[in-house]
This record gives structure tokens, C-alpha cells and sequence, in this order.
């Protein structure tokens, strides 16, 4: 009976089991998250599918912030002759809440633009591709970038070269230098937009079947025996959109400010929004109408993902984060702090109910850390106050519950080990350190779950844009091995 009801539970839950613990944003028409197919909806549209946010005060520039925002999940490398790419018809925007209400005060707005020069051939490329202007390179995207305050909005660039997929050593024969080449400068802020590795890691195939965790596969309901974590995300890239913007132009005062000043704290969200009506013609072509509908956002990670039921998931991704008080019993009375307990008897139960250390974690900051006020919104709180502590890569993969303010859940770098930080967070697993700082629950041994994926699976860059080089087609490997199970 008791497994019974461990998969009733599971099943109600479904993206629930990734163990995670952050916020993410709603929608109903189309969806918005912070995560990899994280709701119906947005599963069926992955040009438009956010799939994960960073924000941090850049180490090789530490008077800026650089923002990450990631579409297109779980990219195949090989998926020729139309590969991945951004949306013309999606509305990409990155926002930024300054003054703790829970709405953008800022918004860079960025739309794609796909030209083919030879329509009389099946090739993304007819030879090598050696610089962004090459003619032997076929079907190839452009950008605008727009910034809108109250005050108004202004085309920061228009023409913005993406440079082309990895496809391989024929084709991209020097890959790194056409990404570098297409790194922009607009006044100040550096902008890129193109494919990179999905820097996200996680054991994805262990979390959806029944929750497991690979080393800890024996203490589960139906044991296992322990094993190493496999990172499901391996191997596959992403379409990033970087921006590196000096401090001063995100700030509501226009000022740096030290890390005590409440100034010094800004809300991050990423999303993706399209036309209500899309008509496909006789002619096989597609014309979009209507006004714009947001259909995907992205926060803090895995919130729609395992904090968001299903039957809300959609709608999550269509709300606004500043309506996100109509969430609060998810993430008081979280489901998946409910499986952890079910599933595996050996950790120390957590608290079902009451959870008010994840909604200050997740919905309205920590007071002395990124705290925006009372307005309970899912949002990336960073402090551009706290300095890094070590290059891209290099930080601690455990973020502030192992001692390192700048990393998770002050914004997120690369580097963060999200899962692991949400799976113990969720547990009432906090460690010594925030034991000891907020007075915050350190129950043993839910203070050492994790899926067993504590990195990336290529290292990232020290200078910008910092995402990893994207995979080639040439080289990529499918995921399962013919003949396996």
C-alpha cells in the first residue's frame, strides 16, 4: 500500500519530484518558467520555452551584472538541416524590478530575424564558414535590442549578428572565433545571443523515475543500489541571450550602493511572449495577429517546474510575478518536501506546512541578503552589493548554504548547483552555516542530499559571454546507447 500511494503521490506531482526549490512564473496561454519543459503547454513550443536564468555581479567586471537567459531546451547538436534556433516570431524580454513591487522597471526587449540567401538549396551552409559575413553561410538571424523604461523606450541596436550553430570542424572550423566576433557592444552594455552548451546540470533521468536520487538509490522506497549521478542535460546545448549591464543603469537611483542598502537589490525575470492568433496559409506560410501574450517566464529555478501542480502550470506561466501571493500554500505546503518524506524513510521528516523560510528564500527575498519587501513575487534577487568571490566556475557549487553570499539564492551563477541547494532546502537541510547565521533547520542527513551531478559538463568561460561552447553536430553522441533498455 505504501507504494501505492508513494506513486499516487508522484503522479500527481509529476515535474513535483525534481526536488527543487526556487520560483518561477505563470501563464496560461503560453508558458512561462524557469525550467526544461517544465508545463504542457510550453513542452509543445521549445523556440519560447525559457528554460533557466543566471544574474551575477560579473568577476571580469565587477561595476556590471551579467544576465543569462536560456531558450530552447534540451537542443540536440545534430539536428541538421534545421537547427535550433530563436523564434522571429517570439518576443524574447529580460525585466528588471528595481523598487520591490514585483514589476519589471526595466525591460531589454530582444526580436530575431531569419534571412536565407539561397532558397534553392537544403543546406544551412554551402562551405566553410569562416567570419559572421561569409557568403557560404545560407540561413542566418539577426537581432534588435530595445530598453523600456517609464520614461519611454530606445533601440539600443538593430542588425545584431547570431552567429551560426556549432555544426562541425567542416563547416565551423574555428567556432570560437565566429561567437566571439559576435559579441556586441551597445554604449556600455555587451550583448550576445546565440548557441552555447545548456550550462544547467542535472540527474534528470534518476529525479522522473519515482523521484530517485542515484546515491542515495537504497535508502528510497523501491531501492536501488547506489550509483553515480548522470547529468541528463549533458551533451545538449541551448540559445543564450547575455547581457552584461553596468550597475548604475539597473539600479532604481542610478547609484551603487553597499550591500546593507536596500538599493543595492534588483529583481530578475526572463520571458517569452507571442502573437494570440498564428494562421497558416495555402501557400504554407504563417502570419501571426493580434496583441502579445506572454506564454513562458523564468525566475528562480525549478519553480514551475516542481513547486507549480500541473493543473496550475500553464496558468503560472501566463501570470505576472507580482500576482504571485495566489501561489503561496505551494510554497508553504510544498509537495515535494511531502515526497522526500514519503519516499525515503532514513532522512529526518520536514516540516509539511508553514514553510515560511521558502517563501522568504523564494518570494520576497532574505532580509539581510536580498530581502525586496513584503510583495511575494518569483524573482532572481540579486544583491549587486556582494562582490564575487571567485572567477565564473569557480565558486561554491552550494551558494550561500555553504558560506559563499554570492552565490545562490544571491541571483545564480553558473556554477550553482541548484538541485542539490533546493532538495536540502526543501528537506530542512540548511548546513552549519545558515544554522548558525538565520537560526534555520539543520537536519542531518537531509543536509547531504543531492542527485550526484555537482558540475557542469564543460567548463565555463572566464570573460564574457562565460556560457560554454555548444556542442558540434559532428561530435555530439545520442544520449542512450543503441541496444540499451
Amino acid at each position: 500500500m505504501r507504494r501505492i500511494a508513494l506513486a499516487l503521490l508522484v503522479v500527481s506531482a509529476v515535474a513535483a519530484a525534481v526536488a527543487v526549490a526556487l520560483v518561477r512564473g505563470p501563464g496560461p496561454d503560453a508558458s512561462r518558467a524557469s525550467s526544461h519543459r517544465e508545463a504542457p503547454l510550453i513542452s509543445n513550443d521549445p523556440a519560447a520555452d525559457n528554460t533557466d536564468l543566471y544574474a551575477f555581479v560579473s568577476p571580469d567586471a565587477p561595476n556590471t551584472v551579467t544576465i543569462v537567459a536560456n531558450y530552447v531546451p534540451l537542443e540536440q547538436p545534430a539536428g541538421g538541416p534545421n537547427f535550433a534556433s530563436f523564434g522571429d516570431d517570439v518576443r524574447y524580454e529580460i525585466k528588471v524590478d528595481n523598487n520591490g513591487d514585483g514589476k519589471e522597471d526595466i525591460t531589454y526587449r530582444f526580436r530575431f530575424h531569419t534571412t536565407t540567401r539561397n532558397q534553392n538549396t537544403f543546406l544551412y551552409n554551402t562551405g566553410p564558414i569562416d567570419t559572421l559575413s561569409d557568403p557560404d553561410w545560407n540561413v542566418r538571424q539577426t537581432y534588435s535590442v530595445t530598453r523600456i523604461t517609464k520614461d519611454g523606450s530606445k533601440v539600443l541596436g538593430t542588425d545584431i549578428r547570431v552567429p551560426p550553430v556549432n555544426i562541425g570542424p567542416r563547416s565551423t572550423p574555428d567556432y570560437g572565433a565566429l561567437a566571439d566576433a559576435a559579441v556586441t557592444d551597445l554604449d556600455g552594455t555587451k550583448v550576445f545571443a546565440g548557441q552555447r552548451d545548456d550550462p544547467f546540470y542535472v540527474d534528470l533521468g534518476s529525479i522522473f523515475d519515482l523521484a530517485g536520487l542515484r546515491p542515495f538509490n537504497s535508502l528510497h522506497d523501491i531501492p536501488l543500489a547506489n550509483d553515480s549521478g548522470v547529468d541528463g542535460v549533458g551533451g545538449y546545448n541551448t540559445h543564450s541571450i547575455v547581457l552584461q549591464v553596468p550597475i548604475k543603469r539597473l539600479t532604481r537611483d542610478h547609484e551603487l550602493h553597499v550591500a546593507d542598502s536596500p538599493k543595492a537589490v534588483i529583481g530578475i525575470y526572463a520571458t517569452a511572449s507571442r502573437q494570440q492568433v498564428r494562421i497558416f496559409q495555402s501557400d504554407g506560410g504563417v502570419r501571426n495577429d493580434e496583441k502579445w501574450v506572454q506564454i513562458s517566464r523564468l525566475g528562480n529555478p525549478l519553480i514551475n517546474e516542481a513547486v507549480i501542480p500541473r493543473g496550475k502550470k500553464d496558468f503560472w506561466n501566463a501570470s505576472d510575478p507580482s500576482d504571485d501571493s495566489q501561489f503561496l500554500r505551494f510554497y508553504r505546503s510544498p509537495e515535494v518536501t511531502k515526497l522526500e518524506n514519503a519516499l525515503y524513510d532514513a532522512l529526518d521528516n520536514a516540516n509539511e506546512s508553514n514553510r515560511d523560510d521558502l517563501v522568504a528564500i523564494l518570494l520576497t527575498g532574505v532580509p539581510g541578503l536580498n530581502f525586496t519587501g513584503q510583495t511575494k513575487a518569483d524573482l532572481l534577487r540579486l544583491n549587486t552589493g556582494i562582490a564575487p568571490t571567485a572567477d565564473v566556475g569557480d565558486g561554491n557549487r552550494l551558494g550561500v548554504l555553504a558560506g559563499d553570499l554570492a552565490g545562490y539564492p544571491n541571483g545564480r551563477r553558473l556554477e550553482d548547483d541548484v538541485v542539490d541547494i533546493d532538495l536540502r532546502a526543501f528537506a530542512e537541510g540548511y548546513g552549519a552555516f545558515l544554522n548558525g547565521l538565520l537560526g534555520l533547520p539543520n537536519r542531518s542527513p537531509n543536509n547531504m542530499l543531492g542527485d550526484g551531478v555537482n558540475g557542469n559538463d564543460r567548463m565555463f568561460r572566464v570573460d564574457y559571454p562565460h556560457v560554454a561552447t555548444p556542442f558540434s553536430g559532428y561530435e555530439a553522441v545520442p544520449p542512450t546507447p543503441m541496444g540499451g533498455p
